[in-house]
């Protein structure tokens, strides 16, 4: 990247729609036309993977790493290809509501997807791409569909739960259970057939509009998913395949007892002796979907917090190194165009430094970070930036700037800030200086999160780690929306303008 660009960070989830929650219809299309009209060359996106409401609906935490999210596909979309109703359409809609609430949303997504799955199968014109979508996808799609017909079949019990011989994958039971649940099979691969077509509308309008999608792929996989149901080789799992270690970090300054995340942690060995292809076919249906993949807890690829399972904190944990130059290097060979942003935020040791250096990752800066007990040497400064850099104003995983600034601000901070910029501040406006100080950084790409363009307060907050309820909710009202093309796209685009990030 030798040019310098301005993106904006947007979850699906987060836009407009007429059923409860953002999808892949025209308020997406929108979206992609305000980017594309104010000098935004990049919109950055979480994982699109299915969620489930036992995680808290957390993109992060899903139980099929290749699969995509349904409660994404557009009830339109469906009705402009002949597989909804007028009357259907317009009588599932939801009223506007400032969140998300998810138990109206799967039941409305489901109801509708239900009308469209027999309507699908008579509809000759789709079959042909279907079936070669199936055969694209056979690495996976038998897999997920006959997962997700089980979790049903057994009430949403664990596979870990389930019968000995369908946990332990036994073939003669497993090919008598797809006879079985054939249809319920198929409505599953249907379904990902409609997610993915509709994902791939939507990108290649990006494309048309010359904008770049940067996606986001979760270190860890969830204990019960297909993944881990049918890879266990691949996860440290004891001889009935349950866990024996998860995954965390360390006790750190934010945490005495540091964080567990409950993930299986991964069999480094066996990804190993088969030459990470689980990866790499991960790595590379990301890269069919998005532009630019960041990498989450990057760090964890060097070297890994692990915790016996029954640990109740991380304390007990230990440090686990990684192959990483051997993985890299067949990542690479695979990749060598290197798409990738390494998140390497936090304490990030210089082994981690070294590799992300070597292999030319963009690492992120976030500047809601910069203004601390570390000031002013703080890399999160934009003095301290580097053109390789991917910046931020603040994360999915941060208050906004105008929420941080009046709920947590600290007075030591403020007169950081203050003195950093060299002027005095109105802290109403902040979000706009700190927008400008990403903006005119040397950095390559400067990201910001929508709620921080429209200067939202803490309401506004997609994900807050340190409580695990009510994260993921937050959606753009259409008078927001409005604001947004009216008022603070044209301010962004002037500055994008001012600091020469290209609109090309």
């Amino acid at each position: 990247m030798k040019e310098r660009y301005s993106g904006i960070l947007m979850h699906i989830s987060s836009l407009s729609s007429e059923y409860g929650i953002g999808d892949l219809g025209p308020h997406a299309y929108q979206f992609v036309d305000l980017l594309a009209k104010n000098k935004q060359r990049f919109w950055q996106i979480l994982p699109l993977n299915p969620t489930e409401q036992q995680h808290g609906n957390s993109p992060y935490h899903s139980f099929a790493t290749f699969a995509g999210n349904p409660l994404f596909i557009s009830p339109e979309l469906l009705y402009q290809d002949g597989l909804l109703k007028k009357e259907e359409i317009i009588n599932y809609s939801l009223p506007q509501k400032k969140d998300i609430d998810f138990n109206q949303v799967y039941s409305l997504k489901n109801k509708l997807l239900d009308k469209t799955y027999p309507r699908f199968t008579k509809l000759a014109s789709y079959q042909g791409d279907y079936q070669e979508f199936c055969q694209q996808n056979l690495f996976w799609l038998e897999d997920y569909a006959l997962f997700q017909s089980l979790k049903s079949y057994f009430q949403g019990k664990s596979w870990n739960h389930w019968p000995l011989e369908i946990k332990n994958r036994q073939q003669e039971t497993i090919q008598k259970l797809k006879k079985e649940l054939e249809q319920e099979i198929n409505r599953e691969k249907v379904l990902q057939f409609l997610f993915f077509h509709q994902w791939s509308q939507l990108k290649k309008y990006c494309q048309k509009k010359n904008i770049k999608i940067i996606g986001d792929m979760p270190i860890y996989v969830t204990y019960n998913s297909m993944d881990v149901w049918c890879h266990p080789q691949l996860f440290k799992l004891d001889q009935d395949k349950e866990q024996t270690y998860k995954a965390g970090v360390p006790p750190d300054y934010f945490s005495k007892t540091g964080q567990l995340w409950g993930n299986p942690v991964y069999q480094w060995e066996e990804h190993h002796k088969e030459k990470y292809t689980w990866w790499i076919q991960r790595i590379k249906q990301h890269l069919l979907m998005v532009d630019l993949l960041r990498i989450d807890h990057f760090r964890g690829l060097v070297a890994y917090w692990e915790v016996p399972f029954k640990e109740k904190t991380a304390i007990p944990g230990h440090w686990v190194t990684v192959p990483t130059e051997d993985f890299l290097a067949h990542i690479i060979h695979q990749f060598p165009t290197v798409p990738f942003i390494a998140e390497d935020l936090g304490d990030i040791t210089e082994d981690v430094k070294a590799r992300i250096k070597k292999w030319h990752f963009p690492g992120m800066r976030v500047l809601i970070f910069a203004f601390g007990d570390d000031f002013p040497h703080s890399i999160h400064l934009p003095h301290h930036y580097e053109p390789n850099n991917v910046v931020y104003t603040g994360t999915h995983d941060n208050n906004t700037i105008q929420g941080w600034q009046s709920e947590e601000l600290k007075q030591k901070q403020k007169k950081n800030i203050v003195r950093y910029l060299g002027k005095k501040i109105n802290f109403e406006e902040i979000h706009w200086d700190f927008i400008r100080m990403v903006q005119a950084s040397v950095a390559f790409l400067a990201i910001i999160p929508v709620q921080d363009v429209l200067g939202l307060g803490k309401e506004a907050r997609m994900n807050n780690p340190a409580y695990p309820q009510n994260n993921w909710q937050w959606r753009i009202t259409p008078q927001q929306r409005l604001k947004l093309e009216q008022d603070e796209m044209p301010k962004l685009k002037e500055l994008s303008g001012i600091y020469d990030r290209k609109s090309e």
